[in-house]
């Protein structure tokens, strides 16, 4: 078989050197929090960065049709603890892709739940005064807004409210400062989320408790909730139904109220255990000091020196955000409701499935090595799905449980079990009807075919068949690794010649992986610049899909007819100027024709390493690091969506000077890193050290342990012995 880009196929620095010493730099002093001035990696954390919109043409590639917001961002601003059930948040618009949007004036709640997709936003809940009525919704301003890592606080204009939220991992809590003590409600909009709403139900319970649900769909939603005021009435309208919601009438007092809420995804008594065990009564300072702690702890496992403030704002800001989900769904009790809609409890906690086509191409990496417990429960809640559907699920595209499933157990991440995760991951591989559409065609095949289309579209459907190829024969080689590991020869022969599939969808006429019809043949008329959404590619063009071979980068070279052939085409893909009309809402932020505003070429940027110039990579990351982050008129804009952390953890990679170019594989590419040193201090692994030796951005050596490296790879076995890498540049 073909040598993977493995260490006899990893390109050869062949710049020779002078030996130079790399002295330890003095730590730097932390930052502080603005509001209670302690010291800590929380206070470079901006979680508005990500939340305003993209406006510049130039920017986004073309000018966006009016009153069309880019998909860009989509994050939330809110209080939440890592990977928690809770994410508290404010809402100013249902239907957008996180509920906040940073140029809107209006706030229409704060949620419970959420993610940044267009779904979630449960539980909305308001202060509202006076003579308020529906529909209910503040102004505010940013100027009287802060927020950080488990903290949020605006102040309500119309209804003289100021409120801080913070969180605990399945709890809120809210502190609500009227200004006039009398005519005090709270509003449970329960009749609207960013999901459909098909049923809800609240009750009063004695003077001051709440309980209730949220249904949408087959997912059920509880609260408790309870409040240091009394209610003195609760008004219901329209119970059940989409446009409904209810309104508790608190007694006059002078006193701030404080409203604790419990969150299950199983039912209202587990809710409020949730709230008992983790906030009690707790006041919101301590749970935000408990909070802060927290993700002091995670991000403390990446300490970095060098670089300039805002350059260790977007890292550990990226950081944090990598860090919000996947979700949990189990409650303290350790019971959750399982795939089948079964109540169980098991002696593990139970998450949602991972954005996998979005994350597993560096964010599940990042997952596994900073918080190895969490991956663990992560694969185990998607094995026990995968028990219940005979597939292992997977998010949107792919089958990309098999490269984060395979890469975290080579990573020595265990504890699971192996060999039912191994035999679903097969299911998916072989059999028709499930995780693998149009499985059968590709296995006769060796690729997927789309439909001829008379006049395509953005929108036009298909099957995504070119798209499905190249990332089933990564999958195959992902699982093909999986089965090296569990000594199954058959099967590893089988889908490490499967792995090659990609090439059965270039075309070297064109230079270009290009879509076929049933009987082989390409499909024409072939525009190579025109982005689809589900047709031959998926949220891509022909140029952001056709250097996408992350497993066997020589093999590529190769189609292209060599190092020369392959080092123009991979120019061209970042200088040739994206058509200003061709408008594609998803897919933005680009240089040339790469469009870091989507996931499907992120890994094009790493490619001139196989052509042995690091240097024309490394201008590219430094571009994208300095220019597509953190932009915009007020510096809080991302080039595209960041879609569960993947474009965020994009960042914290390129920025430390280590990508994990096939994450299926246990290693990682060593790039320049943004800051002198950077130290790695991880669970269940020994400290790494990185050192930038000097001020040229160009790769000149890498040394591991003192040693000379011939390769560009740093082996994950490093973290396990601990050890210490020197990258030396040039001008």
């Amino acid at each position: 078989m073909k040598a993977l880009f493995k260490s006899g196929m990893a390109i050869l620095l062949t710049v020779f050197f002078l030996c130079t010493g790399c002295g330890e730099n003095n730590p730097e002093q932390q930052p502080r929090d603005n509001e209670t001035g302690e010291a800590g990696l929380t206070s470079y954390v901006n979680p508005f960065i990500g939340t305003a919109p993209l406006t510049d043409p130039e920017v986004i590639g073309y000018t966006p049709p009016e009153n069309w917001r880019v998909w860009a961002g989509l994050v939330y601003p809110g209080a939440s603890l890592p990977n928690a059930m809770v994410q508290l948040s404010p809402i100013t618009e249902y239907g957008s892709g996180a509920g906040y949007e940073y140029e809107d004036t209006e706030i229409l709640g704060f949620t419970h739940t959420n993610k940044g997709h267009w779904n979630l936003c449960n539980i909305p809940v308001l202060p509202v005064s006076g003579k308020a009525e529906y529909p209910f919704k503040s102004a505010f301003d940013h100027k009287e807004e802060q927020a950080s890592p488990a903290f949020y606080q605006v102040f309500l204009k119309d209804y003289n409210v100021g409120v801080r939220l913070s969180s605990t991992l399945r709890c809120g809590i809210h502190e609500y400062t009227f200004k006039n003590p009398a005519d005090r409600k709270i509003l449970l909009d329960l009749g609207k989320a960013n999901n459909r709403v098909s049923d809800w139900d609240i009750r009063l319970i004695g003077k001051n408790r709440l309980s209730g649900f949220q249904q949408m769909g087959k997912e059920k939603i509880y609260f408790f909730a309870t409040l240091n005021s009394d209610i003195e009435n609760i008004e219901i309208m329209d119970k059940g139904e989409s446009n409904g919601y209810a309104l508790a009438e608190l007694e006059d007092s002078d006193e701030a109220v404080i409203l604790r809420i419990g969150l299950s995804f199983v039912s209202s008594e587990n809710a409020r255990d949730n709230l008992k065990k983790e906030i009690g009564n707790k006041t919101l300072d301590e749970v935000r000091s408990e909070g802060k702690n927290t993700w002091e702890k995670l991000l403390s496992s990446i300490g970095v020196s060098g670089g300039t403030p805002r350059e260790k704002e977007l890292f550990y800001t990226s950081l944090y955000r990598a860090f919000l989900w996947p979700a949990l769904r189990s409650d303290s009790n350790g019971e959750f409701t399982d795939e089948s809609g079964k109540r169980r409890k098991e002696d593990f906690r139970y998450y949602t499935i991972p954005s996998l086509w979005d994350t597993y191409r560096n964010k599940l990496v990042l997952l596994g090595l900073v918080a190895p417990d969490v991956t663990r429960d992560v694969i185990r809640s998607l094995v026990d799905r995968g028990k219940i559907r005979d597939f292992i699920p997977t998010f949107f595209h792919g089958d990309h449980a098999a490269p984060f499933i395979t890469g975290s157990y080579l990573r020595g991440i265990d504890g699971f079990d192996l060999e039912k995760a191994y035999e679903l991951l097969l299911n998916n591989a072989y059999k028709e009807g499930g995780t693998r559409p149009f499985i059968a065609e590709y296995i006769e095949k060796g690729y997927i075919s789309d439909p001829q289309v008379k006049d395509p579209h953005v929108e036009s459907k298909g099957k995504a068949g070119v798209s499905k190829t190249l990332e089933y024969a990564y999958d195959d080689y992902a699982l093909a690794q999986l089965a090296k590991a569990m000594n199954d020869s058959v099967h590893y022969e089988d889908l490490i010649k499967r792995s090659e599939n990609y090439a059965n969808v270039f075309d070297p006429s064109v230079n270009f992986m290009r879509g076929k019809l049933e009987n082989g043949q390409w499909i024409t008329p072939f525009n190579p610049q025109y982005p689809y959404y589900e047709y031959m590619y998926r949220e891509a063009n022909a140029w952001q899909l056709s250097f996408y071979v992350p497993h066997d980068m020589p093999g590529l070279v190769k189609l292209y007819g060599g190092k020369e052939a392959f080092e123009s085409k991979l120019d061209s893909l970042f200088t040739i100027p994206w058509d200003t009309e061709y408008i594609a809402r998803n897919v933005s932020g680009f240089m040339g024709q790469y469009c870091h505003g989507n996931q499907p070429d992120h890994e094009a940027p790493l490619a001139y390493y196989f052509v042995g110039k690091p240097y024309k990579s490394q201008q590219v990351i430094d571009n994208i690091l300095e220019n597509y982050y953190g932009i915009g008129a007020d510096g809080l804009a991302l080039a595209g969506m960041d879609d569960a952390g993947e474009m965020s953890s994009w960042y914290v990679f390129a920025a430390m000077g280590l990508y994990p170019l096939s994450p299926a594989d246990p290693e990682y590419l060593a790039t320049v890193p943004v800051f002198d040193e950077v130290n790695l201090r991880l669970d269940g692994n020994k400290p790494v050290s990185i050192y930038k030796t000097s001020k040229g951005r160009k790769l000149k050596e890498i040394r591991v342990n003192g040693k000379v490296r011939t390769s560009c790879f740093i082996p994950h076995e490093l973290f396990r012995k601990g050890g210490k890498i020197e990258i030396f540049t040039e001008e």
